[in-house]
C-alpha cells in the first residue's frame, strides 16, 4: 500500500476544493508563504493546524495524514 505524506494530501484537498495557499494561509492564521513552506517541506504541520485543515475539509486525522485513503469524517 502506498501511503501519502500529510504535504500532498494538503495539497490535493486544497486543489481538489479550488483554493489559494494565501486562502488556506488564513485559515491557520499563516501568510502565504507560511502555508506553502509547510506544502513544499520547508516546514513542519503543526498539530493544532492539522486539526483546523481536518475540521475545515470534514476529513480524519488518519486521512490526512495518508494512514488511510477513505476520507471518513474526522466526527465519526
Amino acid at each position: 500500500m502506498f501511503l501519502l505524506d500529510y504535504r500532498t494530501r494538503m495539497r490535493n484537498l486544497r486543489e481538489d476544493s479550488d483554493l489559494t495557499q494565501t486562502q488556506l494561509g488564513n485559515l491557520l492564521n499563516k501568510s502565504q508563504q507560511g502555508y506553502n513552506h509547510i506544502e513544499a517541506g520547508r516546514a513542519e504541520l503543526k498539530i493544532e493546524d492539522l486539526i483546523k485543515l481536518c475540521e475545515f475539509y470534514n476529513v480524519s486525522a488518519d486521512y490526512m495524514i495518508g494512514l488511510t485513503d477513505t476520507k471518513k469524517s474526522y466526527k465519526e
